[in-house]
């Protein structure tokens, strides 16, 4: 097979698993993030079908095509931020109690941009467990980081579908480093 011919088929292939490049937003007066270029915030109706709570996120973006958020969220916090080690079962034991089985595939303190963040990455299960009924699990891939910021809890989330982690994971380590709280 001739070199040029096998390399004009392969570049097309290389090309379609890179990562998105991002693009800088910021998403309240001390709160930075890089998402995709191609997400967009999610609008308000949105929000309220896929977001509902008493207090809206500070800002929600999502891919074109819906399957993949990225959430900042800010809430009062009891906790004193110098006690994040303390802090990093607590947290896990939360989230285990949030979904019927989650698999971790990180939790640990880690630095990022000067500041110390709480980090959990994992696969979560949602099984329909009522006996009238019985819908398919919801899997879902996600990377959620926790800081303090006077008193108040800042949450970064990145959420994809559990099918989609191989293509995203990347691009969400990518975005969760650029997050910056001043």
């Amino acid at each position: 097979m001739n070199r040029t011919y096998l390399i004009a088929l392969l570049v097309p292939f290389l090309f379609a698993f890179a990562p998105p490049k991002l693009k800088k937003v910021t998403v309240a007066k001390n709160v930075a993030l890089s998402i995709p270029q191609n997400f967009e915030v999610m609008p308000d109706d949105g929000i309220a079908r896929e977001y509902p709570a008493a207090r809206k996120p500070l800002g929600i973006y999502t891919s074109p095509d819906g399957q993949i958020d990225i959430s900042v969220n800010q809430r009062e916090s009891t906790f004193p931020a110098n006690d994040l080690d303390m802090l990093l079962p607590f947290y896990k034991a939360s989230i285990q109690r949030m979904f019927t089985e989650v698999q971790f595939l990180k939790e640990e303190k880690q630095k990022i941009n000067g500041r110390d963040f709480l980090v959990y990455e994992f696969v979560s299960t949602v099984r329909d467990e009522r006996s009238t009924r019985s819908l398919a699990p919801v899997r879902k891939y996600t990377l959620i980081q926790y800081t303090f910021l006077k008193g108040q809890m800042v949450i970064f989330s990145f959420n994809a579908p559990a099918q989609l982690q191989n293509q995203w994971q990347e691009t969400a380590r990518a975005v969760m480093a650029t997050a910056s709280v001043k």
